[in-house]
């Protein structure tokens, strides 16, 4: 029997490689584990409109139409009734959360590596076999899914009698439509949002599952900062991505990088709402953590703006000292920031 070679020995090492970032290949397992909930090996996967579940524009507008019935009727439902505590659920909650959050992105990562290393970084946002490879379809489609169970949030905060701000149900909601949109767009960009957003539910997620726990947390506010960070870098992208699309498409004198791969609804879809994101972010931030940089009355326009509440038929339109309205009866004289992305 002949001895292994040096190079068969060093790839039986966990040594991180460009091919295997982490040391070991992680997709072999993450393949088997799809394989024993869903039936089949995650590289049989194909994203077909029609038939993959939760694949229609029918299908995503009825779930969030479902969405925001449930949390103004629930809303209704707790009026009278004391609020729960629910501390145990809500541990679970964002604990699985940023569990699902920090597997997908190591999985990311593990896809994007090699082809950033050997392609480059424009090969990866522009061209459909850089960036919207199988593997990486895959991982897009599971993403998509985890912006459902992300609504949960909102029911947590309607049964624990907090403020149903804009700016959150807005958020839960439209993510959902937006990544639904760069589902059927086929866009080769759309893993710097999701890679970002991803890092920063990581931290997000185990900031308020530690926060739940009683531990208190000094860096909240880098919560907000890296979301802002997050929707600078995902815009940036993503116009990129657009402009080389439309010059490349309708412009060719003018000056571009070349092609990129997309459709022309989801780059109007991605511009959109990823820039409605970062105004409002930034005006949540600037409301909430340069209290002493404004005039009162500046602080409180912000704050009507970016936590701006659901209307509520019952409630007299008011706002307190903070310029949040009584929405609950529930205190209000903190919001929670659960309106977090991407």
């Amino acid at each position: 029997m002949s001895s292994p070679t040096p190079a068969a020995l060093w790839d039986s090492f966990p040594v991180p490689t460009v091919d295997r970032p982490f040391g070991i290949h992680l997709w072999p397992y993450f393949s088997k584990a799809f394989e024993a909930v869903i039936g089949y090996p995650a590289e049989d996967f194909r994203f077909q409109a029609g038939q993959t579940p939760m694949s229609t524009l029918k299908e995503t507008s009825i779930f969030v139409v479902i969405y925001y019935a449930i949390i103004f009727g629930g809303r209704e439902w707790m009026r009278n009734r004391p609020a729960f505590k629910l501390k145990g659920l809500f541990l679970v909650h964002n604990f699985y959360l940023t569990a699902i959050s920090a597997i997908l992105l190591v999985l990311f990562i593990e896809q994007l590596v090699p082809t950033l290393v050997r392609h480059g970084i424009f090969y990866a946002i522009c061209d459909a076999e850089g960036g919207w490879t199988q593997p990486m379809v895959v991982l897009y489609y599971l993403n998509y899914l985890t912006k459902y169970l992300e609504l949960l949030d909102t029911c947590f905060l309607f049964l624990k009698k907090k403020p149903l701000t804009f700016l959150h149900c807005y958020h839960h909601g439209a993510t959902a439509v937006l990544c639904y949109t760069q589902l059927i767009g086929n866009t080769a960009v759309s893993w710097v949002p999701i890679t970002l957003n991803l890092t920063v539910h990581v931290v997000m997620y185990w900031y308020y599952f530690q926060s739940a726990r009683g531990v208190r947390i000094w860096w909240k506010e880098w919560v907000t900062r890296l979301q802002i960070i997050q929707f600078i870098i995902d815009l940036g992208f993503v116009y990129f991505a657009s402009y080389t699309y439309f010059t490349s498409r309708y412009f060719p004198n003018m000056p571009s990088a070349g092609n990129c791969a997309g459709e022309e609804f989801a780059a109007f879809a991605g511009i959109g709402v990823l820039s409605s994101y970062l105004v409002l972010f930034i005006l949540f931030y600037i409301a909430t953590y340069q209290k002493d940089k404004r005039a009162p009355s500046a602080r409180k326009s912000l704050r009507r703006m970016s936590q701006a509440p659901l209307p509520d038929p019952h409630v007299n339109p008011a706002v307190d000292n903070f310029g949040q309205a009584r929405t609950t009866g529930s205190k209000t004289n903190g919001v929670s920031t659960r309106s977090r992305k991407a």
